[in-house]
């Protein structure tokens, strides 16, 4: 008798949020996860990056940007797997199924971030934000976190400068890296903050917003963003978040 396998998870889209009307861009935004984990993937995780979410759909909604939040397989990146950066690979794919050839912008926390700048490579990205990434300590060669896949893309990165569980100097130095193949890199640092970044919640949002509409439609950035973009490292890598980010 022939045993029946039951398929494994997949991965998902997830639903619009809000309603964008015809779209010309997305926004990819992916939860944080664990290094290492069997377990399925964390509703809490996902109800984390929610906020984010809608501001970016209410942010762009008269632009015509799609915002989608991925749901993972799993919650672990586990190892040589990098599942988290695969199902986000995945997600652009059924972008492009879904929506034809607009640009992706990709969104991650923590762990997510990791994964936004290792699926930026995907063809379809144009832009990749890394809120607080998780990396693991380099090592030499061909275990430091890759950087090439990020050259044509406009990657921001903000951390929060009392992260204890993402260590914030990793951040700097993949940026340090990431900016030497590819010169629209820049990275904020958000002063006396933690890892979600929460004090500074409205600022961090805003600059997202901000960065992510700029990179999708081609809207002129907000001054520090430009000139953080535009700075020579490490100037343009340890760019302080002002206090009111966005604010009118």
């Amino acid at each position: 008798m022939t045993q029946q396998v039951e398929p494994g998870p997949t991965a998902r889209l997830g639903r619009a949020v809000g309603t964008p009307g015809t779209v010309g861009g997305v926004a990819l935004v992916l939860p944080g996860g664990e290094p290492q984990s069997a377990r399925g993937p964390s509703p809490w995780a996902r109800a984390v990056v929610r906020p984010l979410a809608r501001d970016l759909a209410s942010a762009g909604a008269g632009a015509g940007l799609a915002v989608h939040v991925v749901r993972y397989r799993g919650r672990g990146w586990n190892g040589d797997d990098a599942r988290l950066a695969a199902d986000a690979d995945w997600a652009v794919d059924e972008v492009v199924r879904r929506y034809g050839d607009v640009p992706v912008s990709l969104i991650g926390l923590d762990m997510g971030g990791r994964a936004a700048l290792r699926a930026g490579g995907h063809q379809a990205v144009s832009s990749v934000v890394a809120l607080a990434p998780w990396l693991p300590a380099e090592g030499a060669g061909a275990d430091a976190e890759p950087v090439r896949q990020l050259v044509g893309r406009r990657v921001l990165i903000a951390h929060g400068t009392n992260d204890e569980r993402a260590d914030p100097e990793l951040s700097f130095r993949l940026a340090e890296r990431a900016k030497k193949a590819n010169r629209d890199t820049c990275r904020f640092e958000v002063h006396s903050d933690g890892h979600g970044m929460r004090q500074h919640r409205s600022e961090v949002r805003a600059l997202v917003s901000d960065f992510v509409l700029g990179a999708v439609f081609g809207r002129p950035f907000a001054r520090p963003v430009a000139d953080a973009l535009a700075a020579p490292p490490p100037l343009g890598l340890r760019m302080p978040l002002a206090l009111g980010f966005g604010q009118k």
